[in-house]
């Protein structure tokens, strides 16, 4: 019978049928399976982190970076930006990165890597050891068998004296004040009438023409934009630090020292670090400091947190680097590395896990973008003055792409 003639053809002549081969899918389907399988690249952020808050984002242009960096390489790859709690406990946070692993497809990829600043290092060793459990199942098993990398950005592997101090009464108290400010109806119209106070501060500043500077930016990226609603992410940042700050104590050197014995590297993963280092800041008294008050509050509190931080402990010593790496860190940094050198937050030598990747002349935030740049286009929250510049945050990233990449 013509096909034509067929009932149902209504002159019509069918196109025949196609039999599929075994095993073989769609061309719209593998499109999408090969999205899938591209490489995750997953960016952790460290204690008190976020993704973004307001306009204020953790890894300011870190992503365009290094997927710039990477596609020289020829690698095409998927960045994720993970949320974290920001004050919690290393193993909830590593769980939580877990989660998000799952959720964002990590389990379908072809290949994960990750990137943990500061404290989000830790999150990923965790994740990644040997007979891991943070769950019932077999995921950490899954992800430690696709990942390939796990690189560290000034991450406290053996702790930093910082932390003794957030577990003092000084501390708490700090942390007792942020916790009124998220659970306190009281709390929020303090913080919401204080930020509309700084930002016509900010305003005020520009009538009478000083240059912007870092309380410009947050007056608009952040204050500006708080508003007094449970839902505003800037409550739900502060809740978070309310309701969990098991972090405090582990990462003191003594709470790391127990956590280096119990959490080891997994065989098959490239392990690497980028470390941070600044030169000892002193008090200056200069034009800039004299017409910029945000300035000298900021440059006094970061040579604060840099005399606490070049404290060692004297029973929890850092590892002594080799002849070789010691060499390298010197001359990074332009003078002796000792315990006591620090990027404001971490020591130096606290830093360094698996193969020494880059060191970069800058702070614990320059080397996720919060520097100054030529024009002021983002804030600089610690004024370390390493004198950090674009060039030497590409060359940070740069260091992590060809890592991410194999290079050696």
């Amino acid at each position: 019978m013509n096909r034509s003639s067929a009932p149902g053809a209504r002159g019509t002549v069918c196109a025949p049928l196609r039999l599929r081969p075994a095993g073989a899918e769609p061309a719209s389907d593998r499109r999408h399976n090969a999205r899938m399988r591209r490489p995750l690249v997953f960016l952790v952020p460290g204690f008190f982190g976020f993704t973004s808050v307001g306009a204020v984002s953790y890894f300011e242009r870190v992503e365009r970076l290094l997927d710039a960096a990477l596609g020289r390489r020829g690698i095409d790859a998927r960045i994720v930006r993970c949320r974290t709690q920001p004050t919690a406990s290393i193993a909830r946070r590593a769980d939580e990165l877990r989660r998000q692993v799952v959720t964002r497809g990590g389990l379908r990829a072809g290949e994960l890597h990750f990137v943990g600043h500061s404290t989000g290092g830790l999150d990923v060793r965790l994740l990644l050891t040997p007979a891991a459990r943070l769950s019932g199942g077999d995921v950490e098993e899954r992800i430690a068998r696709l990942t390939r990398s796990a690189i560290s950005v000034a991450t406290p592997h053996h702790g930093t004296p910082l932390a003794n101090h957030f577990v003092t009464i000084q501390g708490q108290t700090l942390l007792l004040v942020a916790s009124a400010l998220a659970t306190s109806g009281h709390g929020w119209r303090t913080v919401l009438a204080a930020a509309k106070a700084i930002a016509m501060v900010a305003r005020l500043d520009d009538w009478i023409g000083r240059q912007e500077g870092p309380l410009d930016r947050l007056a608009a990226g952040l204050l500006d934009r708080i508003r007094f609603d449970r839902r505003d992410p800037i409550w739900r940042y502060l809740g978070e630090i309310e309701r969990d700050q098991g972090a405090l104590l582990q990462l003191t050197p003594e709470g790391t020292d127990l956590f280096d014995a119990a959490v080891a590297d997994r065989d098959g993963i490239d392990y690497g670090c980028v470390v941070t280092a600044v030169p000892e800041p002193h008090l200056e008294v200069t034009a800039k400091s004299v017409l910029n008050p945000d300035y000298v509050a900021l440059r006094a509190l970061f040579r604060l947190l840099h005399g606490l931080a070049a404290r060692p402990h004297p029973r929890y010593p850092y590892p002594k680097p080799g002849a070789a790496m010691q060499r390298r860190l010197d001359r990074a940094l332009g003078s002796r590395v000792t315990p006591a050198v620090n990027d404001g937050v971490v020591p130096t030598l606290s830093q360094i896990h698996g193969r020494l990747l880059h060191v970069a002349r800058g702070d614990h935030l320059d080397v996720v973008g919060h520097y100054t740049l030529a024009g002021g286009r983002t804030a600089d929250w610690l004024p370390s003055g390493a004198g950090f510049t674009p060039a030497a945050f590409e060359a940070t990233w740069e260091s992590v792409a060809a890592a991410i990449a194999g290079e050696r």
